[in-house]
């Protein structure tokens, strides 16, 4: 094969910006492989790429995330083969293709009983929940937590991994299917944001007393109840954007509502390394190997619906994690 499907972003904007062009096929320079795509990952990054909220240089490709087997290496990789099984979840953007070449460091390995879609439709959002649960916050069982958009992406795992933790979740959702499948996943409250108020009811099953951790991944419109929900000297994590960017606050807030703590992580930050990359890798893998997580990948995309599933990701028309097949 000479050329291969990439999309291209040329100019921020709307789905109507993603251009699906035939374009050569990528060698690997030096340490690098190209990963001939089995699955590849949808995720909110990728919107925020394409309409220039996270600004990259352009023209660029988009994408993140996807899994499949190499089938060329580039001079100086070492401990990777063709036909190896493998997945990623970093830059540069450009997954959204038939192949994609990585920087074999960044690489990861797919066990015995991880499929590619599984691996594609949640390595990113699964590395994320690993950092999110075991590092910036430690997650304790007996303890309550909040998280927002209990039914998306990374909600649904997350959920049921804090759950499978020990901890008591409270989740946020906006419509009664959501509500439903987030109570199968780990969710042992739920709480309909369109319908009543998302602190009263929060206080109301702490006791008056609040949170000790807010996950916040949708900006805007939750980042002041999500303050609200939190208890004396509890911790916000703000880990995305999806209504919009947190606008700006005093660090006054902060003290006035408890001597309240904000965190504002990205994976890039908890995986910088190899190792640390590994150390999540293998916390996600052994959740899913285990069954403490099932995977919900409830919608299937081809390449050339690109533009139709982000358009249903931003209008929150999706739930759990979608797949792209090239």
């Amino acid at each position: 094969m000479t050329e291969h499907r990439a999309y291209r972003v040329h100019q921020p904007g709307d789905e109507n910006a993603l251009s699906l062009e035939h374009t050569p096929v990528p060698e690997p320079r030096a340490g690098q492989v190209r990963v001939r795509h089995k699955a590849i990952g949808l995720n909110f990054i990728d919107i925020y790429h394409r309409t220039g909220l996270y600004p990259l240089d352009l023209p660029t490709g988009l994408g993140l995330e996807a899994a499949g087997v190499i089938e060329a290496l580039g001079p100086d990789v070492h401990g990777w083969k063709k036909g190896d099984r493998v997945a990623y979840c970093s830059g540069p953007p450009g997954a959204y293709a038939d192949s994609h070449v990585v920087a074999a460091d960044r690489l990861l390995a797919l066990p015995d009983g991880v499929e590619y879609e599984v691996a594609a439709a949640t390595l990113l959002k699964g590395l994320t929940a690993a950092y999110l649960l075991h590092q910036t916050h430690p997650v304790q069982a007996g303890e309550t937590l909040l998280w927002h958009a209990a039914a998306g992406g990374v909600g649904l795992l997350a959920c049921q991994w804090a759950s499978h933790m020990g901890a008591r979740v409270i989740g946020t959702v906006g419509s009664d299917a959501k509500a439903k499948l987030a109570l199968a996943r780990g969710c042992a409250e739920v709480i309909r944001y369109r319908e009543e108020s998302v602190v009263d009811r929060v206080m109301a099953l702490t006791d008056g007393k609040g949170v000790p951790v807010v996950y916040d991944s949708v900006g805007k419109d939750t980042f002041d109840v999500s303050l609200d929900c939190l208890a004396r000297r509890g911790l916000m994590v703000s880990f995305g954007n999806a209504s919009g960017a947190v606008p700006e606050f005093s660090p006054l807030l902060l003290a006035q509502k408890g001597s309240l703590f904000i965190t504002r992580p990205t994976l890039g930050h908890y995986a910088t390394t190899r190792e640390e990359l590994e150390t999540l890798a293998g916390l996600w893998f052994e959740a899913v190997l285990s069954g403490a997580v099932t995977v919900d990948i409830n919608q299937t995309y081809r390449l050339d619906e690109v533009p139709r599933a982000h358009r249903e990701l931003a209008n929150r028309q999706t739930t759990g994690a979608s797949v792209i097949i090239p």
